[in-house]
């Protein structure tokens, strides 16, 4: 019954081979706190010294590639270049022309200008004169019509359906056409130049006057018929004439007229509206 009683002694597991942990005493923990609290602070040094270690190394490399443009003497770096090279785009303003400058030069306004540009614009203006002059037809110088006091000089000129019958006669410039004067028959000055133009190039428009009997036509067509009429008139009293006005074209029967209507059209060209069904 002793030895029964008796049970055997098991022996004790020691921490480490039981796998539980023990805990830390305070002496443990404070090393490895103290540890971790020096390392941060540690950390900004060293990323400082990298950083620098890193822009010594690019610098040298950045410098080289940043000078690569020479013109002459001077070296441009990327960023001059791009400036350069980048123009900023005009900006369109809120008004038209705002931002343009006022060149107006009122009445009374004295502004200095150079002489030279003042030079030139009148030279300018001398040769533009000087074109216009030479432009101008003068009068014929050799002209020698027969003044007497019972001359008449008659001829026919046409301009489309119109017929002028024309007499020149010494006398003081004076028009007479159906009985009226030249400046009722005609009220429009470019009219009365187109008539005026024979006996002006010739040099007699203050020392002939003209006597016409119009029908036919129009404003314009009897315009153009009479001063067909005065310029043949002209050849009657002074065949050496000729050349000259015929030069200036006063003797050529203008053969443009209305063209006909055509069977089939509205008119001359004009065609109906085409209808397809």
């Amino acid at each position: 019954m002793a030895a029964d009683d008796e049970k055997p002694v098991e022996p004790e597991e020691t921490p480490a081979e039981s796998g539980a942990e023990t805990p830390q005493t305070s002496e443990e923990t404070a090393p490895d706190a103290a540890a971790e609290e020096s390392q941060p602070l540690e950390t900004p040094q060293a990323e400082a010294e990298t950083t620098s270690e890193a822009e010594a190394e690019a610098s040298p490399a950045q410098s080289q590639a940043e000078e690569v443009v020479v013109e002459g003497d001077e070296v441009l770096t990327e960023e001059e270049l791009e400036d350069e090279v980048e123009q900023t785009p005009r900006v369109k303003p809120e008004i038209p022309g705002a931002d343009l400058e006022v060149d107006i030069v009122r009445d009374g306004d004295e502004v200095n200008r150079g002489e030279s540009r003042w030079s030139e614009d009148e030279a300018d203006d001398a040769d533009v004169e000087e074109t216009e002059d030479e432009a101008e037809p003068q009068p014929i110088a050799d002209a020698a019509i027969d003044l007497a006091a019972g001359a008449r000089y008659t001829a026919t000129g046409k301009r489309k359906t119109a017929v002028a019958r024309v007499i020149l006669m010494p006398g003081t410039g004076e028009y007479k056409i159906n009985g009226r004067s030249l400046e009722v028959f005609f009220p429009r000055n470019t009219l009365q130049r187109n008539i005026r133009q024979p006996l002006e190039t010739v040099g007699y428009e203050s020392r002939m006057d003209v006597v016409a009997t119009m029908h036919g036509g129009g404003v314009s067509a009897q315009a153009g018929a009479l001063r067909h009429g005065i310029s043949r008139a002209l050849i009657e009293a002074d065949p050496n004439l000729r050349s000259e006005l015929k030069r200036r074209g006063f003797l050529t029967r203008d053969a443009r007229v209305k063209e006909r209507k055509k069977a089939g059209l509205k008119k001359a060209r004009k065609r109906p509206q085409f209808s397809k069904r």
